[in-house]
């Protein structure tokens, strides 16, 4: 074992007693072994201000390797510890949200520094146009020929700040990666406790967006992943550039607080968030009351939010009525509604004649989903909070779907990010232009936090409101907005970007300050936009489609109604990780099965 080994290995003991206390005060073995860790990170950031660009993509290739080497046991120690047993159907999710989305990232990055080394913009071969406002939009996805063919018929696009030219966009991408030999110190990065890509992912922005090397703190819900991580991040922990512990609330106080460390990013809540930044207590809203935060370095959060899901009114079949409904459930139910993203506020015209034939399949879809257990902290509380909330919900399962009646207040069910099985409906009269810019001012005003908003239009109806469409999108104020998609298809996408809305403040920080992901290191985000198909293979081919987008795709491996979502998912990781068209092969044959 190295000493930086040792090290380690001490840190994460110490913490893991310090916690298991439960003492509010660390004690000093604790206390010496973080800064000990710390001490080698300020090492680490040395080092890393004197690697090139061109060796920082060497190394991220040997951390590909290493990722690669551990996917089995990271999707299935994570499946494991959600009590997804082998075999559940829904063990798939943990594929896809975990190694796929790392290795994804990885490659991504790997892409944009390779052209920096290379004297190029990190821009270089990526189309740049205009958004509505006169904003500079990048078609950031799909940038591969895999990408446009496994995911045919979806694209993204990132949504740059008013003001921001595409000149200016091009020589401004690349971030800290223009600088490579200006240090950014230490930071501290609080892990999330949802879905096991996050740290990970937040790490190498760290890394890679501020030039900053990272203690990562992670979520106790994450214990078990933390050897995982170890091997699968060896190339960065090895050099001193990344270190991992332990801890609960006590370590977390005390790491928010070190002078060594010079920036905080949490994935979290924003009570979390609040009481690192103000303190808790009386002490913190006196802190608040008069603008003395307590933290006293620069923090970056992102913190969720109660997402709308707006169901644009139109003439839908039955396999429309019935492939949406199942799209809406997932937004809901994967990870047991324990995401941060997560759909919760359906928005729907009480002047759609179909309002009723939608209602009946959503409950079908909800009802109809694989069971699995409520496993994150606290969520039982929170579902005993919605019902209460509204005695008169449908219990579906092991799920509730709150549906807003006349005369009934939404309030609730609006401001109150349930992070469980609990999904709203909400109807607003209207159809066409007077449905959408309602409801987008609804979501807008009503729902709590910006971080993302889903959209689902028929491309008939699309076509029709034409440029009013791209209005209401514009003025839909999310970090993240899914047409025809999921959001949750931007956060898995690294040259998307990730983030709530800009504006937010310390004192006002709603569902967080800064983005994460954005891979092609662009400056001055506004939003990142993902647009799909509206009807899934078969119906997609043209004949068929009515003017919508093609896609090979029938139902997607993320719906939690995908008989095979488990077999794809685990298949399109190991294509990631290794290549190999037989295996592709196979995939997508489990796929048309789905």
């Amino acid at each position: 074992m190295t000493q930086d080994a040792a090290v380690t290995t001490a840190t994460k003991d110490a913490a893991r007693q310090g916690a298991a206390s439960g003492s509010p005060e660390l004690d000093d073995a604790t206390r010496a072994a973080l800064d000990a860790d710390i001490a080698l990170l300020q090492q680490g950031s040395r080092t890393w201000s004197s690697v090139t660009v061109a060796q920082r993509v060497t190394l991220l290739r040997a951390l590909r390797t290493s990722v690669a080497a551990t996917i089995e046991d990271w999707a299935d120690t994570a499946a494991d510890s959600k009590g997804l047993r082998p075999g559940h159907p829904l063990r798939g999710e943990e594929w896809l949200s975990g190694p796929y989305s790392v290795l994804g990232a990885i490659d991504a990055y790997a892409d944009t520094l390779t052209k920096l080394s290379e004297g190029r913009s990190a821009l270089d071969g990526v189309r740049i146009g205009r958004a509505p406002g006169g904003r500079t939009k990048v078609d950031a996805f799909p940038l591969t020929g895999i990408d446009r063919f496994l995911l045919s018929g979806f694209t993204g696009e990132v949504w740059l700040q008013p003001g921001i030219t595409p000149n200016t966009a091009r020589e401004s991408a690349g971030l800290a990666q223009l600088t490579p030999s200006a240090s950014g110190g230490v930071g501290l990065v609080l892990g999330a406790g949802n879905i096991t890509s996050i740290p990970v992912l937040d790490v190498m922005y760290e890394l890679l967006a501020h030039n900053r090397v990272a203690l990562l703190k992670v979520n106790p819900t994450q214990d078990a992943l933390v050897p995982v991580y170890e091997r699968a991040l060896a190339p960065l922990i090895e050099p001193g550039f990344l270190r991992i512990v332990r801890g609960g609330p006590a370590v977390g106080a005390y790491l928010t607080g070190h002078r060594d460390l010079v920036h905080v990013h949490i994935t979290g809540s924003a009570a979390t968030f609040d009481a690192i930044v103000w303190g808790s207590g009386a002490t913190g809203k006196r802190r608040r009351r008069e603008n003395r935060p307590q933290l006293k370095k620069p923090i970056t959060a992102e913190l969720g939010g109660v997402s709308p899901i707006i169901v644009v009114p139109g003439e839908w079949t039955d396999a429309d009525l019935a492939y949406q409904a199942e799209h809406v459930a997932t937004m809901r139910l994967q990870n047991c509604g324990h995401n941060c993203i997560a759909g919760q506020v359906v928005i729907m015209s009480s002047d759609w004649p179909q309002a009723e034939q939608f209602r009946a399949a959503l409950r079908r879809a909800y009802a109809g989903a694989p069971e699995r257990p409520i496993w994150y902290p606290g969520s039982p509380v929170r579902m005993q909070q919605a019902s209460d909330d509204y005695p008169d919900a449908l219990v579906l399962a092991d799920r509730l779907l709150v549906e807003i009646g006349d005369g009934q207040d939404a309030t609730a069910l609006e401001n109150t990010e349930y992070f469980a099985p609990v999904l709203g409906v909400v109807e607003l009269p209207g159809t066409g232009q007077r449905f959408l810019d309602a409801a987008v001012e609804h979501a807008n005003e009503k729902l709590q936090g910006t971080l993302g908003g889903n959209l689902i239009i028929d491309p008939a109806t699309e076509k029709a409101l034409g440029t009013g469409f791209e209005r209401a999108i514009a003025e839909l104020r999310y970090g993240s907005i899914a047409i025809n998609g999921w959001t949750a298809f931007g956060f898995i996408t690294p040259t998307l970007t990730w983030g709530a809305y800009p504006g937010n403040t310390l004192d006002d920080v709603g569902s967080g300050i800064g983005v994460v992901h954005n891979a092609l290191l662009l400056d001055g985000v506004e939003r990142s936009i993902v647009r799909g198909p509206f009807r899934p293979f078969p119906r997609s081919l043209p004949v068929l489609n009515g003017g919508g987008r093609f896609t090979i795709l029938p139902t997607p491996p993320w719906f939690v109604s995908a008989r095979t979502a488990a077999q794809v998912s685990e298949g399109l990781t190991r294509f990631r990780a290794r290549g190999g068209v037989l295996g592709l092969v196979k995939t997508l044959l489990q796929a048309l099965r789905a």
